[in-house]
């Protein structure tokens, strides 16, 4: 079985317009005369390759250690896509995927408001993207509210440079944060 990290490195990742930028402190160091190596980090739950539960956009949403961890497992299909997608594309790639669905565009593959709709009608249970976000240009995201609101898991930041479109088996388990909206993940894909 072949594994593919599809993560983007916490620290040094671009961070997504008005986010806090992530850092790390050094605690001890043993070239210091430490008895060991010790770091402490800051960063925003949505740094770098992350996952969205529902509370990001829905008041009272799931917030991430409420959602069933299977939601973040299963098989996927990758998939080459530039610029806005709309429901009519959807409804032409849909046949072609699994239930799990992540967008290889360079960072700009984005989903409208239709192409939502779509997606929640067929059952579509994650959507992942290699850009910061699964929605451009549109400060009422309606993207993120209808997908979020059916508990369709959005998984945002991934590197998928070095994958080819396809089908996988995806693993992107969000740490345990009691109470939050987003969490940060190492994501990788499986292929027999």
């Amino acid at each position: 079985m072949k594994m593919i990290d599809v993560s983007r490195e916490l620290f040094s990742t671009p961070v997504y317009p008005g986010d806090p930028v992530p850092r790390r402190d050094i605690v001890r160091r043993m070239s210091m005369g430490d008895a060991c190596n010790l770091s402490g980090f800051y960063a925003c739950c949505h740094n770098a390759t992350h996952v969205d539960a529902p509370r990001h956009f829905i008041e009272d949403g799931k917030t991430i250690d409420q959602m069933d961890l299977s939601a973040f497992m299963g098989r996927c299909t990758v998939i080459e896509a530039e610029g806005i997608i709309t429901g009519a594309d959807m409804d032409k790639i849909l046949p072609e995927c699994e239930k799990m669905i992540l967008f290889k565009g360079e960072g700009k593959a984005f989903l409208s408001a239709s192409a939502a709709f779509v997606l929640q009608d067929a059952g579509v249970t994650l959507i992942g993207t290699d850009a910061q976000s699964v929605e451009h240009g549109d400060d009422t995201f309606p993207a993120h509210k209808q997908l979020l609101g059916a508990e369709i898991v959005l998984l945002e930041g991934l590197d998928l440079s070095g994958v080819e479109p396809g089908n996988y088996r995806l693993t992107a388990l969000p740490l345990f944060l009691e109470g939050a909206e987003a969490s940060p993940v190492r994501a990788v894909l499986m292929q027999d």
